[in-house]
Protein backbone atom coordinates (compact mmCIF):
# COMPACT_ATOMS: atom_id res chain seq x y z
CA UNK A 1 0.00 0.00 0.00
CA UNK A 2 1.33 3.40 -0.89
CA UNK A 3 1.87 6.01 1.77
CA UNK A 4 -0.77 8.29 0.17
CA UNK A 5 -3.40 5.50 0.25
CA UNK A 6 -2.54 4.70 3.85
CA UNK A 7 -2.95 8.34 4.90
CA UNK A 8 -6.34 8.54 3.18
CA UNK A 9 -7.61 5.38 4.88
CA UNK A 10 -6.74 6.48 8.47
CA UNK A 11 -9.58 9.07 8.74
CA UNK A 12 -12.02 6.50 7.35
CA UNK A 13 -10.99 3.93 9.97
CA UNK A 14 -11.47 6.55 12.70
CA UNK A 15 -14.94 7.39 11.37
CA UNK A 16 -15.98 3.73 11.30
CA UNK A 17 -14.66 3.22 14.84
CA UNK A 18 -16.58 6.28 16.07
CA UNK A 19 -19.83 5.14 14.46
CA UNK A 20 -19.35 1.65 15.85
CA UNK A 21 -18.80 3.00 19.36
CA UNK A 22 -21.88 5.23 19.13
CA UNK A 23 -24.07 2.39 17.91
CA UNK A 24 -23.01 0.21 20.84
CA UNK A 25 -24.04 2.73 23.47
CA UNK A 26 -20.56 3.74 24.58
CA UNK A 27 -21.50 7.39 24.07
CA UNK A 28 -24.24 7.11 26.69
CA UNK A 29 -23.38 9.10 29.81
CA UNK A 30 -22.35 7.01 32.80
CA UNK A 31 -24.80 6.62 35.65
CA UNK A 32 -23.71 8.86 38.54
CA UNK A 33 -22.74 7.02 41.75
CA UNK A 34 -25.53 6.82 44.32
CA UNK A 35 -28.35 7.05 41.76
CA UNK A 36 -29.98 4.01 43.33
CA UNK A 37 -29.62 3.42 47.04
CA UNK A 38 -30.37 -0.02 48.49
CA UNK A 39 -33.59 -0.21 50.48
CA UNK A 40 -34.99 2.94 48.88
CA UNK A 41 -37.93 1.25 47.13
CA UNK A 42 -40.69 3.74 46.42
CA UNK A 43 -44.25 2.68 45.74
CA UNK A 44 -45.85 3.42 42.40
CA UNK A 45 -48.83 2.75 40.16
CA UNK A 46 -49.29 -0.98 39.67
CA UNK A 47 -47.87 -2.18 42.99
CA UNK A 48 -50.10 -4.62 44.90
CA UNK A 49 -50.14 -3.92 48.64
CA UNK A 50 -51.46 -5.77 51.64
CA UNK A 51 -52.62 -3.40 54.37
CA UNK A 52 -53.18 -5.03 57.75
CA UNK A 53 -54.89 -3.13 60.55
CA UNK A 54 -54.46 -5.42 63.53
CA UNK A 55 -57.75 -6.34 65.19
CA UNK A 56 -59.73 -4.68 62.37
CA UNK A 57 -60.28 -7.30 59.65
CA UNK A 58 -62.89 -5.14 57.88
CA UNK A 59 -60.22 -2.43 57.36
CA UNK A 60 -57.53 -4.86 56.18
CA UNK A 61 -57.09 -6.17 52.66
CA UNK A 62 -55.15 -6.18 49.43
CA UNK A 63 -55.06 -2.93 47.46
CA UNK A 64 -53.55 -1.95 44.10
CA UNK A 65 -51.92 1.46 43.67
CA UNK A 66 -53.99 3.06 40.89
CA UNK A 67 -52.77 5.17 37.97
CA UNK A 68 -52.98 8.35 40.03
CA UNK A 69 -50.74 6.82 42.73
CA UNK A 70 -53.52 6.34 45.30
CA UNK A 71 -55.04 3.46 47.22
CA UNK A 72 -58.61 3.64 48.46
CA UNK A 73 -59.14 2.42 52.02
CA UNK A 74 -62.33 1.90 54.01
CA UNK A 75 -63.18 4.84 56.32
CA UNK A 76 -60.25 7.09 55.35
CA UNK A 77 -60.73 7.09 51.57
CA UNK A 78 -57.91 7.80 49.11
CA UNK A 79 -54.35 7.77 50.43
CA UNK A 80 -51.34 8.77 48.33
CA UNK A 81 -48.90 5.87 47.95
CA UNK A 82 -46.90 7.05 44.91
CA UNK A 83 -43.31 7.96 45.78
CA UNK A 84 -43.53 6.79 49.38
CA UNK A 85 -41.90 3.87 51.14
CA UNK A 86 -44.12 1.21 52.72
CA UNK A 87 -43.16 2.56 56.18
CA UNK A 88 -44.19 6.12 55.25
CA UNK A 89 -47.53 4.82 53.99
CA UNK A 90 -48.00 2.86 57.23
CA UNK A 91 -47.46 6.03 59.27
CA UNK A 92 -49.93 8.03 57.17
CA UNK A 93 -52.64 5.35 57.44
CA UNK A 94 -52.02 5.03 61.19
CA UNK A 95 -52.41 8.80 61.65
CA UNK A 96 -55.63 8.89 59.61
CA UNK A 97 -57.18 5.93 61.45
CA UNK A 98 -56.23 7.39 64.85
CA UNK A 99 -58.13 10.57 63.92
CA UNK A 100 -61.48 9.38 65.28
CA UNK A 101 -61.78 5.95 63.64
CA UNK A 102 -59.68 3.40 65.54
CA UNK A 103 -58.18 3.60 69.01
CA UNK A 104 -54.40 2.99 68.90
CA UNK A 105 -54.27 1.51 65.35
CA UNK A 106 -51.43 -0.85 64.50
CA UNK A 107 -50.89 -0.86 60.72
CA UNK A 108 -48.60 -2.93 58.53
CA UNK A 109 -48.07 -2.42 54.77
CA UNK A 110 -46.40 -5.10 52.65
CA UNK A 111 -45.71 -5.10 48.91
CA UNK A 112 -47.23 -8.30 47.56
CA UNK A 113 -46.36 -7.76 43.87
CA UNK A 114 -43.95 -5.17 42.48
CA UNK A 115 -44.28 -3.29 39.20
CA UNK A 116 -42.37 -4.92 36.32
CA UNK A 117 -39.07 -3.91 34.73
CA UNK A 118 -38.20 -4.21 31.04
CA UNK A 119 -35.16 -5.67 29.31
CA UNK A 120 -34.26 -5.52 25.65
CA UNK A 121 -31.33 -5.76 23.32
CA UNK A 122 -28.90 -8.65 23.23
CA UNK A 123 -30.68 -11.06 25.58
CA UNK A 124 -32.32 -14.31 24.54
CA UNK A 125 -35.85 -13.38 25.60
CA UNK A 126 -36.39 -9.61 25.80
CA UNK A 127 -39.59 -8.31 27.39
CA UNK A 128 -41.35 -7.38 30.59
CA UNK A 129 -40.49 -9.27 33.78
CA UNK A 130 -41.65 -9.27 37.37
CA UNK A 131 -39.31 -7.31 39.61
CA UNK A 132 -37.57 -9.16 42.45
CA UNK A 133 -36.43 -7.10 45.42
CA UNK A 134 -32.67 -6.54 45.41
CA UNK A 135 -32.04 -7.51 41.78
CA UNK A 136 -29.18 -6.26 39.63
CA UNK A 137 -28.75 -5.93 35.87
CA UNK A 138 -26.98 -9.28 35.66
CA UNK A 139 -29.89 -11.03 37.44
CA UNK A 140 -32.26 -9.26 35.02
CA UNK A 141 -30.22 -10.68 32.12
CA UNK A 142 -30.43 -14.13 33.69
CA UNK A 143 -34.23 -13.81 33.95
CA UNK A 144 -34.29 -12.95 30.23
CA UNK A 145 -32.46 -16.16 29.31
CA UNK A 146 -28.91 -14.82 29.39
CA UNK A 147 -26.75 -12.88 26.94
CA UNK A 148 -26.81 -13.60 23.22
CA UNK A 149 -23.48 -14.39 21.56
CA UNK A 150 -23.37 -10.77 20.26
CA UNK A 151 -23.91 -9.11 23.65
CA UNK A 152 -21.55 -6.75 25.42
CA UNK A 153 -21.17 -8.20 28.85
CA UNK A 154 -19.17 -5.48 30.61
CA UNK A 155 -21.98 -2.90 30.94
CA UNK A 156 -25.66 -2.27 30.26
CA UNK A 157 -27.67 0.80 29.34
CA UNK A 158 -30.34 1.75 31.87
CA UNK A 159 -33.24 4.17 31.62
CA UNK A 160 -34.58 4.73 35.13
CA UNK A 161 -38.36 4.73 35.47
CA UNK A 162 -38.06 7.44 38.13
CA UNK A 163 -36.00 9.69 35.82
CA UNK A 164 -38.29 12.42 34.44
CA UNK A 165 -35.94 13.04 31.47
CA UNK A 166 -35.70 9.30 30.63
CA UNK A 167 -31.96 9.50 29.90
CA UNK A 168 -30.31 6.22 28.92
CA UNK A 169 -27.11 5.83 30.97
CA UNK A 170 -24.24 3.37 30.89
CA UNK A 171 -23.95 1.30 34.08
CA UNK A 172 -22.00 -1.75 35.26
CA UNK A 173 -23.80 -5.10 35.20
CA UNK A 174 -23.80 -5.00 39.00
CA UNK A 175 -26.06 -1.91 39.04
CA UNK A 176 -29.36 -2.30 40.90
CA UNK A 177 -32.53 -2.54 38.81
CA UNK A 178 -35.85 -1.14 40.03
CA UNK A 179 -39.44 -1.49 38.81
CA UNK A 180 -40.23 0.59 35.70
CA UNK A 181 -36.53 0.59 34.69
CA UNK A 182 -35.62 -0.29 31.11
CA UNK A 183 -32.38 -2.26 30.77
CA UNK A 184 -30.82 -2.53 27.32
CA UNK A 185 -27.94 -4.87 26.58
CA UNK A 186 -25.91 -3.40 23.69
CA UNK A 187 -24.32 -5.36 20.90
CA UNK A 188 -20.56 -5.86 20.78
CA UNK A 189 -18.81 -5.41 17.49
CA UNK A 190 -15.76 -7.67 17.83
Amino acid sequence: MKRRDLLLSVPMIGTVATLTACAGGTNAPPEPPGTVTPGAYRLGAGDDLRVLVFGQEQLSGQFKVDGSGQISLPLVGDVRAQGRSARELEQDITTRLADGYVRDPQVSVQVMAFRPFFILGEVKTPGQYAYVDGMTAVTAVAMAGGFTYRARQDYVLVTRGADAQKVERRAPVSTPVLPDDVVRVPERFF
